[in-house]
């Protein structure tokens, strides 16, 4: 069960254009957006579908794969975990930020949009 306790499974379609980064000391990160959908019916019986954002960061390997083949709107699926991180912004204001840190990405969707000319 420890394996368990800080996981994190999504999948949703990619909302914007990954950014990659190379820090000084040559290790590669990449941040992007991830909207996963919850369909369910109202106490009126009618469909109502819910959108949530999540904040995703992956690291080197990983990052290249991202940053190659997921661009905005693409199907995927992530695994990773949970953390939570803070930062002061150029005003003085303190800032917190939750974002999931991807061990594993999954391609999902139609192979042809995945083929490389």
């Amino acid at each position: 069960m420890s394996t368990l306790r800080n996981k994190v499974q999504l999948i949703g379609n990619v909302g914007n254009d990954p950014e990659m980064t190379i820090l000084e000391s040559g290790k590669k990160v990449i941040r992007f957006s991830l909207a996963t959908n919850e369909t369910y019916k109202n106490a009126k019986g009618e469909k109502v579908q819910n959108t949530d954002w999540h904040n995703l960061v992956a690291w080197n390997k990983t990052a290249e794969v991202i940053e190659q083949y997921a661009s905005k709107g693409k199907e995927i699926a992530i695994e990773g975990k949970l953390t939570s991180r803070s930062y002061e912004t150029s005003e003085g204001e303190k800032r917190f930020i939750t974002e999931v840190v991807i061990s594993e990405v999954l391609l999902l969707g139609i192979k042809n949009e995945n083929k490389v000319a």
